[in-house]
């Protein structure tokens, strides 16, 4: 199995998704096992003085000013993860709490928390035992970090509350951990705090939600391809030199794609033949356009990724000694999560944008007006049969949600702790919508995928490109059928939906074309 080890930085968004999605193990460096005990031992001296400080001598948020004698500070720790794990609602996904934990157990070890080596390990031992504490809906608002949502994962670690084995079973925590032979940590100075504090939620839905996107900017580059090719359009738009001249590199990339697909059609530039065209529509011609400022938009929430992904975020942070000089801990702001909860809200401004550029070209196919000679609804027998009109109510009642999720969550604030946070980021709502989002646009990709499949097909006496026929091949072997009379559509579109989602539909068009952009 692979293995990731964590150091004092240098995690990837390849380790998180290793760990979220693939069950790697993993391993604390001794270079982190160093970092750890060296930035406790600054913990430890801060502890032992008569000076309030933040996180290990005083109360949290508006209680920070009393401060805690040093026989109720393993109490404080302890009912910090308490109080906090107050999330409600359905359970947060497997992949996503998995997350979650590994980039915390990034931070600890970053040597700027002040957590003890051994609550490290306990950390990494749980996400390797497979179990998963149960996480809830609601809870964060993105500032002070996901605090709720961790909560619950330090609640496991103490071995109380509820978590989710390897096999799927919801248990008591401490049962698990036990059965394991976990011991349940006993939180010291500073360490319930540390382990609450972070960006890590929203931060890691975003490094899944690139890894998806990735894949769907490519299949939407696909199936536009498809779509201008049933509609019998012109490939002529996208040729290098026309945007070579426009040089957004998103939008290039999406014409290659595009342009890559369509090599060899016998379907493409045939305006002339049935009602005289000049251009094609918008939906078709303005493809690369819209998917490459997308692409865009991915590429500018890539580098927030990477940047949080090195950061240390936690308050009180442990800083250590200049010279002579000893360590400190110092508050600050870091975990407000505002630089991602943007990108998580701009990409899903940028995903109902492909959504609904996708459904207008489905929309098209189905037209017998607009759709240049093909059936209606591609209909086997138009009247008698309704063919794929439900498909796009289908794919209607997605992008209007898609509309709807595309508005920022990052433009509210609502002040909370008797408004010592009184400004939040909202960023867990952000990534909990994107993710939604994404599924969304999986599925509306998949209907144009259906109809445009289709409607080549039907386009008998004209040869599709290398590609074309290569996508059709794999899509009909997974279970998707083509022409015919009306049948229980349902299962098609799962089909159809799979192929997609599973990056199936990419890798059927790179076996012939090479890699795509």
């Amino acid at each position: 199995m692979h293995t990731v080890v964590v150091g004092t930085s240098g995690v990837t968004a390849s380790d998180v998704l290793a760990v979220a999605r693939g069950g790697a193990r993993i391993e604390l460096s001794a270079e982190a096992v160093a970092a750890l005990a060296a930035a406790r031992e600054i913990v430890d001296a801060l502890a032992a003085k008569p000076d309030p400080v933040y996180g290990v001598s005083t109360g949290f948020g508006a209680l920070a000013t009393r401060h805690i004698s040093p026989e109720l500070r393993a109490q404080l720790q302890r009912n910090i993860v308490r109080s906090h794990a107050a999330g409600m609602g359905p359970r947060v996904e497997r992949e996503v709490v998995r997350a979650l934990m590994f980039l915390r157990l990034k931070t600890v070890c970053s040597g700027h928390t002040g957590v003890r080596p051994e609550v490290a390990q306990t950390m990494a031992d749980v996400l390797n035992a497979g179990i998963t504490p149960v996480v809830h809906e609601y809870g964060s608002l993105g500032c002070s970090g996901d605090l709720a949502p961790l909560s619950h994962c330090a609640l496991a670690l103490m071995g109380e509350g509820d978590a989710e084995g390897p096999d799927g079973v919801v248990r008591p925590a401490g049962e698990l951990l036990a059965e394991h032979g976990i011991q349940p940590v006993e939180l010291r100075e500073k360490e319930g705090l540390a382990l609450l504090n972070g960006t890590d939620g929203m931060l890691g839905m975003l490094v899944m939600a690139l890894a998806d996107l990735d894949t769907l900017y490519k299949s939407a580059d696909v199936t536009a391809a498809l779509s201008l090719e049933a509609l019998l359009g012109t490939d002529k738009v996208l040729a290098p030199e026309l945007h070579a001249i426009r040089p957004h590199p998103g939008q290039g990339a999406s014409a290659a794609n595009m342009s890559a697909v369509l090599q060899g059609s016998g379907l493409t530039g045939h305006h002339q033949d049935d009602a005289p065209r000049v251009q094609d529509a918008y939906s078709v011609r303005c493809a690369p356009q819209v998917a490459g400022a997308g692409r865009d938009t991915l590429a500018h929430a890539r580098t927030v990724a990477e940047r949080e992904l090195a950061a240390a975020v936690d308050n009180p942070v442990v800083l250590p000694g200049v010279g002579t000089g000893g360590g400190r801990v110092e508050s600050n702001g870091n975990f407000h999560g505002a630089p991602v909860a943007y990108v998580l809200d701009f990409l899903a401004i940028a995903a109902a944008d492909l959504g609904s550029i996708a459904e207008r070209r489905t929309d098209r196919l189905l037209d017998k007006n607009r759709s240049h000679g093909l059936p209606p609804f591609l209909a086997d027998d138009a009247g008698v049969d309704s063919g794929l009109m439900i498909a796009q109510y289908t794919q209607a009642a997605l992008v209007s949600e898609m509309k709807r999720l595309a508005v920022p969550a990052s433009a509210d604030s609502i002040p909370s702790s008797a408004m010592q946070e009184d400004h939040v980021s909202m960023g867990w709502s952000a990534a909990r919508k994107l993710r939604t989002a994404v599924d969304n646009l999986t599925r509306i990709i998949a209907i144009e995928l259906y109809a445009a499949t289709r409607a080549v097909e039907l386009r008998e006496g004209l040869t599709p490109a290398p590609a074309t026929r290569a996508v059709i091949e794999a899509v009909r072997a997974a279970g998707v059928q083509g022409p015919g009379p009306d049948r229980f559509l349902a299962p098609d579109l799962a089909a159809a939906d799979a192929f997609v989602r599973g990056g199936d539909l990419v890798a059927a068009v790179e076996k012939v074309t090479g890699p795509l952009q």
